[in-house]
């Protein structure tokens, strides 16, 4: 068997050495791969992608227990310096573009200064090919860009530092659903032709079992389901939890009644 690009192993998160935010998750990556890692707001997706990134120090924050491996390397609290050159690149939640720089400007600003003219437009032409509308905005800047148009221009920026591992923290926030299909088709043709490997931090079950290879469910910093994404929407708990459905008829998270979880799904 493949080994995996990421494993995580019985994780344990705590912020200001008091406070335990993730609790014992345990998560793979594959080759190839697009994992999606779901929950609500504060069910600690974004901690954990913190983690592996190595900007968890940042947040007052430390690894406590477990570990984090890539490529067979042990990663937990390194930091996010030293995590981008192994190869794991992080597209972040908020400040997502500079502002202040032009499209051309954002894309070229990740890579190495060591790199020549040459190889910054074999980088330019690589994530025009991915994002043609980037192309057309290349002299606007970024602070007059839509918010689609700024979450492609963040993965834009993070293809160009040549990622073996991916990070996105939540991919279709704010976005209009048109445009979110936009970005998930396009990130399986990144996957396609880069052969990366994808994690996906995201609040839409929707979205991101519609393109992810396997899934993960976080709630109150625990795995609390897992499985191939085919297999996760048809469980009952995620039609009806996340993806907001039972018995054919849309329902809303927050109509939903509370109910006793098993620790762990292996169905």
């Amino acid at each position: 068997m493949t080994a995996a690009v990421l494993a995580v192993e019985k994780l344990e998160i705590v912020y200001q050495r008091a406070i335990t935010a993730v609790q014992g998750i345990t998560l793979a990556v594959p080759p190839g791969k697009i994992v999606a890692l779901l929950g609500t707001n504060g069910a600690g997706k974004t901690t954990t992608l913190r983690a592996i990134s190595g900007f968890l120090g940042l947040d007052d924050a430390r690894v406590t227990q477990g570990t984090i491996s890539f490529m067979g390397e042990r990663i937990e609290n390194r930091p996010p310096h030293e995590n981008a050159r192994r190869g794991i690149v992080l597209a972040p939640e908020r400040e997502k573009v500079f502002a202040n720089l032009t499209v051309a400007e954002n894309i070229i600003a990740p890579v190495a200064r060591r790199d020549s003219a040459a190889r910054r437009r074999r980088h330019e032409a690589l994530v025009y090919q991915f994002f043609p509308r980037l192309a057309e905005l290349r002299h606007r800047v970024g602070g007059l860009l839509s918010g689609g148009e700024r979450q492609m221009l963040a993965l834009a920026s993070a293809i160009v530092c040549r990622p073996r591992l991916l990070l996105i923290d939540e991919l279709s926030l704010g976005l209009a659903p048109m445009v979110v299909e936009d970005l998930a088709a396009r990130l399986v043709e990144i996957r396609r032709e880069l052969g990366i490997a994808i994690l996906l931090v995201e609040q839409s079950a929707s979205v991101a079992l519609a393109f992810a290879d396997h899934g993960y469910v976080m709630e109150n910093g625990r795995i609390v389901l897992d499985g191939d994404a085919a297999r996760l929407r048809g469980h009952r708990d995620i039609q009806e939890f996340y993806l907001g459905q039972v018995g054919g008829e849309r329902r809303s998270y927050r109509d939903v009644k509370p109910y006793r979880r098993s620790r762990r799904w292996y169905g």
